[in-house]
């Protein structure tokens, strides 16, 4: 890949799958009740989290949309992956700062109800992320294209 960028996708894929990671381990922690433990996972989520995002937005305004371009039964699956991810991913961002909050306030009783609908919709964003970029840069890079990958042809 012959681009300044091209190094940001899977950067981003990483740090998606990082936040799944220690939201798992941090849901783990909590249920052994390792409120400690629970509490720097959680922050290693969110860090980790808050950094891919910072990363997604700036590859996006450098490089603009890369084209998902896997033809057949393939793309309305990525699509309907694609478009839930997009959506919740919205949500999760309020969903995450009331959550932390709530919960380094030591507000556990609301913390512990909004962190129930929180915990997976955070996890399916992190992890759809991962699925995101698989389909896109590793698994349909080539579809429709001679002499290179797609994302080498959109970052030219």
């Amino acid at each position: 890949m012959n681009s300044p960028y091209a190094y940001l996708p899977p950067l981003i894929a990483t740090l998606n799958g990082a936040s799944a990671v220690f939201l798992l381990l941090g849901r783990w922690m909590i249920s052994q009740g390792k409120r400690d433990a629970h509490k720097y996972c959680m922050l290693a989520a969110f860090s980790s989290s808050t950094v891919f995002l910072a990363c997604y937005l700036y590859f996006h305004y450098r490089v603009g949309n890369v084209h998902f371009l896997g033809q057949g039964w393939i793309r309305p699956v990525y699509f309907a992956i694609l478009i839930t991810h997009v959506a919740l991913a919205f949500a999760t961002v309020p969903l995450v700062l009331v959550t932390l909050s709530r919960g380094l306030t030591a507000r556990y009783d609301r913390h512990r109800r909004i962190a129930r609908w929180t915990f997976p919709i955070w996890l399916y964003v992190s992890i759809t992320g991962v699925l995101v970029y698989f389909m896109l840069y590793q698994w349909y890079p080539n579809s429709g294209l001679v002499g290179g990958t797609a994302m080498q042809t959109m970052l030219r």
